[in-house]
């Protein structure tokens, strides 16, 4: 018997896999990706949650899944590939387990889905949003997804959700969003912010809180897998304090930037096919922020999490040591 990991070549997958090696557990990542990073008593299979047979041939002697597998970005040229991999491909997953008879699944959700335009003073799992509130594409498609493992939870199948906040590390090689900001402020290409609540949680802490899920989650039941609140400003700060660097002080109106989003995302789509560094579902998060609450998964799973210095710290060095970083860094202050 071993564990699934879908997505397991990915920033919270790979760190996932890692965190379930050092537990002795035997791991098979379902993925698109090669992977070469992997350990090699990782068994590998490669394809796409949207493809079924793939995921049947995953599941074989299968006692527990991770479903991570998803386009995690917040924008995409073609809107409806969001829904193709992040909901249908749960579907996918949740109907091979079923049929495997495996033990527990956990299901990774995010935090846009519990962040809507009604502003909550504190965020946490007793948020109820409805599809006209979500944030845009990315957002629609993981709570569809996330409303899939529920209805499968309340059929019978031992499946919980966690949504992680603001994964951010060493290893976010694709990069993310958060890591993107953080490589964009480092260079000096942010030359003015949309100031906004932030609730970071490191990457290390969000695989641990996966497995704390699986071992003594309730299925049926969803777990904010948060860390420290502050505003973006507050993280501004916390970067210049570590590196020395100066960071833009200018702030952005919400109006100025969802107008620049657009535009951005306009130009995108017709002419460079890459993702604009604003988007539109990105503003619209921050415009609806608020503080998100971890005490559930505190509670119930004993999640503990890290100084976010102390993770800003291991980010900036591994960003600087992948060459990501074009500025000359000083030496990170501790």
């Amino acid at each position: 018997m071993m564990d699934l990991v879908t997505g397991g070549a990915g920033f919270v997958g790979a760190h996932l896999v890692a965190a379930l090696l050092a537990r002795g557990r035997s791991v098979r990542v379902l993925d698109t990706a090669d992977a070469p990073a992997l350990p090699a008593s990782v068994d590998r299979v490669r394809g796409s949650v949207t493809d079924r047979a793939a995921v049947d041939r995953a599941m074989v002697g299968i006692e527990r899944v991770f479903h991570l597998a998803a386009n995690p970005q917040l924008w995409a040229r073609r809107p409806e590939d969001f829904l193709e991999v992040n909901h249908r491909g749960t579907e996918i997953v949740l109907a091979a387990a079923r049929r495997a008879g495996v033990a527990r699944v956990v299901h990774t959700s995010s935090g846009a889905v519990l962040t809507g335009p009604n502003r909550c003073r504190m965020i946490d799992e007793t948020v109820v949003l409805k599809e006209t509130d979500l944030a845009g594409p990315y957002a629609l498609s993981k709570w569809r997804a996330e409303q899939a493992a529920l209805a499968a939870a309340a059929d019978g199948l031992p499946v919980l959700v966690v949504s992680p906040t603001l994964p951010i590390g060493p290893g976010d090689r694709a990069p993310t969003p958060p890591m993107r900001l953080i490589v964009d402020l480092l260079n000096g290409d942010v030359p003015a912010y949309l100031d906004c609540y932030l609730n970071v949680i490191d990457v290390r802490d969000a695989a641990e809180g996966h497995i704390l899920a699986a071992d003594g989650g309730r299925p049926g039941e969803r777990y904010v897998l948060g860390g420290d609140n502050l505003r973006l400003g507050e993280l501004l700060t916390c970067i210049a304090e570590l590196t020395g660097l100066a960071m833009p002080t200018r702030r952005v109106p919400g109006g100025v930037a969802l107008a620049t989003a657009k535009a951005a995302e306009a130009f995108a789509r017709r002419v460079t096919g890459k993702p604009p560094q604003a988007t539109v579902t990105g503003v619209r998060l921050a415009l609806w922020s608020a503080p998100m609450s971890n005490a559930k998964a505190v509670r119930d799973l004993k999640l503990q999490v890290r100084p976010l210095r102390d993770t800003l710290a291991d980010t900036i060095a591994w960003a600087r040591t992948e060459g990501l970083v074009r500025r000359p860094l000083p030496k990170l202050k501790p």
